[in-house]
């Protein structure tokens, strides 16, 4: 069961196969399982679990539309992060543009469930690519797709995909930059790709505007990262114009890049240009922003403090203040083997470690919060199912306790969940958000 979606139903029957759900507990529809009045720390609910903070990631939501609404830019959130039609539709409601996705299935996850403004913000692959492309958006005619293109190769793919049937919609390629990933590496070679789609243009297959994505240029060296990104949106800024001579004046174009950390300096680099073309609109691609960690995101929004780039009616705001790390990891600990080491039953099946390990945050016992403060603990390592957790010197815990953790980096830790519970600010289970990872 690690995809729930395919039970075919918006509401399916879930039990105690699933993370969270209390063992012995009759099976419980997933619109009822926020009526239960569960807790992490309850007793019943089984460990380990993820939990989205409601109130948090509410919070996170109006902080970033604050944002973009002010600086007059569009945002399609990607939806990797929690591939969760729900979650995303909830962004939709909230004022987002539309949706971002990496791959096809993740594309067919949000058709599914009645999106229809899809930025693939990736590169499918060949000839092979193409036609599962086609075959699956056949069922959506009325779909808004906007695909990223760096070579000749996947042009003449997706060119021959879309010359074989007549049942699609259209496709709108966007002629990507890059560094450090995918892309086109200069202005010689993107004006080559817009020649070439422009001469393979029909109705349904048409040039629809240009991308880009600065992550990929990050480094450790926060000079070279910023020198890096700014190279890469000014080359994505002069190449507007050139495209806007050779379509004309009256096709709508979008330039899109921006992901969760580096986002200013993409509406810094990129608005202008965009003002300048009334018919084009500045969408940014972030997703994890809206769940934020106590890792690496946590680290590149103070970055971002740091070189003041949150900034809403002219005025520099906190963005470490107003963001705040929606998820968490709850835990049992289950042996205390030596002094100053506990061992809990949360691993790498279920949480993420490629971009810090996961950090204690408060101490449960008998069902309530416990008035214990873990001040340094620390997770060592982790393995398929333990986290080995370092004690500071004076803080005792009992077999049983619960720890309640943050994580870093939610995109891949999300994705080892098929239930994401949602808490009201007293910890309290609301309800529950499919996930659909495949």
């Amino acid at each position: 069961m690690s995809d729930l979606h395919l039970a075919n139903s918006d509401n399916p029957v879930i039990d105690e196969r699933i993370r969270g759900f209390p063992p012995g507990h009759q099976p419980l529809p997933l619109a009822a399982i926020g009526e239960q009045g569960w807790k992490p720390y309850d007793g019943a609910m089984a460990l380990p679990l993820i939990s989205l903070d409601q109130a948090a990631f509410a919070g996170n939501v109006a902080e970033m539309l604050a944002y973009v609404n002010d600086h007059a830019v569009a945002i399609a959130p990607h939806a990797k992060t929690p591939m969760s039609t729900a979650l995303s539709a909830a962004l939709l409601a909230a004022g987002a543009w539309g949706s971002t996705v990496a791959d096809i299935r993740q594309a067919a996850v949000l058709l599914a469930a009645g999106q229809r403004r899809l930025i693939l913000a990736n590169e499918v692959g060949g000839p092979a690519a193409a036609r599962r492309l086609a075959a699956m958006l056949a069922g959506y005619p009325d779909a808004e797709i906007h695909l990223f293109v760096d070579s000749l190769a996947l042009l003449e793919a997706l060119r021959a995909a879309w010359s074989e049937r007549d049942d699609l919609p259209a496709l709108g390629l966007l002629v990507e930059f890059g560094t450090g990933r995918a892309g086109l590496r200069s202005a010689d070679g993107a004006g080559t790709m817009l020649e070439a789609i422009l001469a393979a243009e029909t109705a349904n297959f048409r040039l629809s505007g240009i991308a880009t994505y600065e992550g990929a240029a990050a480094t450790a060296d926060a000079s070279e990262t910023l020198q890096r990104i700014e190279g890469l949106m000014a080359m994505t800024a002069a190449f507007l114009p050139l495209v806007r001579a050779r379509v004309g004046d009256s096709r709508p174009l979008i330039v899109t890049a921006g992901g969760s950390v580096y986002f200013d300096l993409v509406v810094k680099g990129l608005e202008a240009a965009v003002a300048a073309d009334p018919d084009c609109r500045l969408v940014l691609r972030s997703g994890a922003i809206f769940f934020h960690d106590h890792g690496t995101y946590e680290r590149g929004i103070a970055g971002l403090d740091a070189r003041e780039g949150f900034r809403i009616g002219g005025q520099v705001r906190s963005a470490s203040s107003g963001f705040k790390p929606a998820l968490r990891l709850w835990a049992e600990v289950l042996s205390l083997p030596e002094a100053g080491l506990a061992i809990c039953g949360m691993g790498l099946r279920d949480v993420a470690m490629d971009q810090g390990l996961p950090r204690p945050l408060a101490l449960y016992r008998d069902g309530a919060p416990a008035q214990v403060d873990l001040g340094e603990a620390s997770v060592l390592r982790l393995n398929d199912q333990h986290a080995f957790v370092a004690l500071p010197e004076g803080v005792v815990l009992q077999v049983g306790d619960v720890i309640e953790f943050g994580i870093s980096h939610p995109c891949t830790c999300i994705d080892r969940h098929a239930i994401i519970y949602n808490l009201a600010p007293d910890h309290t289970v609301t309800g529950a958000f499919l996930t659909s990872f495949g």
